[in-house]
């Protein structure tokens, strides 16, 4: 298979699945007389899993050195560095979620639509992660979003849920109008949509482009969770399915980001700024993050919060890397958007799983609070174990993968030589300190206190479950001990966003 071919179909199968995966599904209610079946799971990820062929050819061009590029009338794609990664995520996640999903929403009215939606919107993000123009950056930002939407909103009985949606909605609509104002005035401007020929185009800093990028900044930025923009995260991590605030958390609000990449970087040479404002980005990330999520009871908000301030050490090693041109920066910035998606994507399902065996699996849809955690070591030991690694490694501590793409960025900062960096570094790692303090008392609870009664009468864990938290968790452990192992994927990324940013 050539380059070109799996690229188009590693696309197209996730999206033309998603609809099969459908009319599947109603079929088999029809035929089994409104009895649920787990066809429709087992469809999704066996798609997922097709999908890891068309990745390994189209990866071995990208890690050649060649980008895959190809033109289909209007649709300009573009796979390189960062699209690899962004696609490697987003399978990796996505199968990890579609396998856990099996028995969390086995018998769930509207399953069917739970998969085909899921199924879309890891197609939608591939798509984005390859977008070379603006307005098809743009139409695939569309479609992840209108698929997490109601993905977000799943549970329509309950008002939460749909308030949650509603919120995220209306939000994200707003940021898409800022995207939209944004391409039109860079068209304006330019006369061009593909990423490169704007690039060409604008030379000079011109107020209209610059005023194209903060509307840029603040469009991504809100799918992106950039503080202020992120009011809609809380709300809508912790209504969705469990399997759903995983993907937001670890590869939605990363496409968001990339997709600001993107359109940024077609804009590099109107001006310098766009690497220091990535850093104060980050910077105010990391300590609204940290500090809301002390306040928190329910365990999903608390993991929601959290995600705001790893939003911040990405954009503090990509900022740097915009900013000063250090590798460094971009190839840990990288390697935490990473490690980011297995630690998150394992916190998420650790507290899924607790969360269907304590309340879901007993017929209530109560939020998972830090009260029911209370002695759950005593009954489910294999998923207080791995909600413990999780956490502690999004805390930083070593050696675990979350203290190694940190210490990447922070060697990146140091190398900087800029007393204002080396400040921010400092900033950030007293952050990551302050992260133990809602993280190492979530851990106590689970091993160090008397059984809740919420435990005690909790139901059994299904074994499916068990899989994708398992490989997570060694996930998680191995890239701590090994960080080079993932060079061969962060290192392309690094140099792409590099050589757009004039590295």
């Amino acid at each position: 298979m050539n380059a070109n071919t799996a690229l188009i179909w590693l696309i197209a199968l996730p999206l033309a699945a998603a609809p099969l995966i459908y009319l599947v599904g109603r079929l088999s209610l029809r035929a089994s007389n409104n009895r649920r079946s787990p066809v429709v799971a087992w469809l999704g990820v066996l798609t997922l899993i097709a999908c890891g062929y068309p990745l390994y050819f189209a990866g071995q061009a990208v890690l050649a050195g060649a980008p895959v590029e190809l033109a289909v009338n209007a649709i300009h794609l573009r796979m390189d560095g960062i699209g690899l990664l962004l696609a490697v995520v987003v399978l990796l996640l996505g199968a990890m979620v579609m396998l856990f999903s099996t028995a969390y929403m086995a018998g769930d009215r509207g399953e069917e639509k739970y998969y085909a939606l899921l199924t879309a919107m890891i197609g939608s993000m591939i798509g984005l992660g390859c977008a070379a123009d603006l307005f098809n950056l743009w139409v695939w930002f569309e479609a992840m979003a209108i698929t997490s939407y109601m993905l977000v909103a799943f549970y329509t009985t309950h008002p939460a849920s749909l308030e949650a949606g509603f919120k995220y909605l209306v939000q994200s609509a707003t940021g898409s109008v800022f995207v939209l104002l944004g391409i039109v005035l860079v068209f304006s401007q330019t006369g061009a949509l593909d990423l490169l020929e704007i690039r060409n185009a604008a030379h000079s800093p011109d107020p209209v482009l610059l005023l194209a990028g903060a509307a840029f900044l603040i469009g991504f930025g809100v799918k992106s969770a950039l503080v202020p923009m992120h009011t809609w995260l809380p709300d809508a991590h912790s209504q969705a399915p469990s399997g759903i605030s995983a993907m937001l958390s670890g590869v939605v609000i990363e496409a968001g980001l990339v997709a600001l990449l993107r359109a940024l970087g077609s804009l590099s040479s109107v001006a310098s700024a766009w690497g220091g404002l990535l850093l104060s980005f980050g910077a105010v990330n990391m300590i609204v993050g940290n500090l809301m999520a002390l306040r928190q009871t329910q365990v999903k908000r608390l993991l929601a919060y959290s995600s705001l301030s790893h939003m911040g050490y990405m954009l503090v090693g990509l900022g740097a890397a915009m900013a000063f041109k250090v590798a460094n920066g971009a190839a840990g910035g990288f390697f935490h958007l990473f490690t980011h998606a297995l630690m998150k994507g394992l916190a998420f399902l650790s507290a899924g799983a607790l969360l269907y065996t304590l309340h879901i699996a007993r017929g209530d849809h109560d939020p998972l609070t830090l009260d029911d955690l209370n002695g759950a070591s005593k009954r489910y030991p294999l998923t207080a174990f791995a909600l413990s690694i999780a956490v502690l490694a999004l805390g930083g501590l070593p050696p675990l993968a979350g203290f190694m793409s940190k210490w990447q960025i922070f060697v990146a900062g140091a190398q900087t030589q800029n007393l204002w960096i080396i400040l921010l570094v400092i900033f950030a790692a007293l952050n990551s300190v302050l992260s133990l303090g809602y993280y190492a008392p979530l851990v106590n609870r689970m091993y160090r206190k008397t059984p809740s009664a919420t435990v005690e009468n909790g139901k059994p864990t299904p074994k499916i479950m068990a899989v994708p938290i398992i490989l997570l968790t060694l996930g998680v452990v191995i890239f701590g001990f090994a960080p080079a192992w993932i060079n061969w994927l962060t290192a392309p990324a690094a140099a792409s966003l590099l050589a757009v940013f004039g590295g």
